[in-house]
């Protein structure tokens, strides 16, 4: 398989709330496999580019200094929504 598995991408999900990864980080991390320029994004499932789209953008605010558009709300349901789509 190329690219992060269901795992990883939860972990980054876990990452962004308990405020180990910054958003900016979560959103060019899912950009970098999403990328054009990723010779492997062809490899990739379909569960791996839906949950990587998850975190694309995870960083947009209402505007400058304003709140995120995501809540960490919507960041849980994602991670849970991924969390029920890993095998096993």
């Amino acid at each position: 398989m190329t690219g992060p598995d269901l795992s990883e991408i939860e972990a980054w999900f876990d990452g962004v709330l308990t405020g180990r990864i910054s958003r900016d980080a979560a959103d060019r991390w899912a950009m970098r496999w999403l990328s054009d320029d990723f010779e492997g994004r062809a490899d990739l499932g379909a569960d791996q580019l839906w949950a990587l789209d998850l975190p694309g953008g995870i960083d947009l605010t209402h505007g400058p200094g304003a709140g995120y558009l995501h809540s960490e709300e919507q960041i849980r349901r994602w991670r849970d929504e991924v969390r029920a789509r890993r095998p096993g």
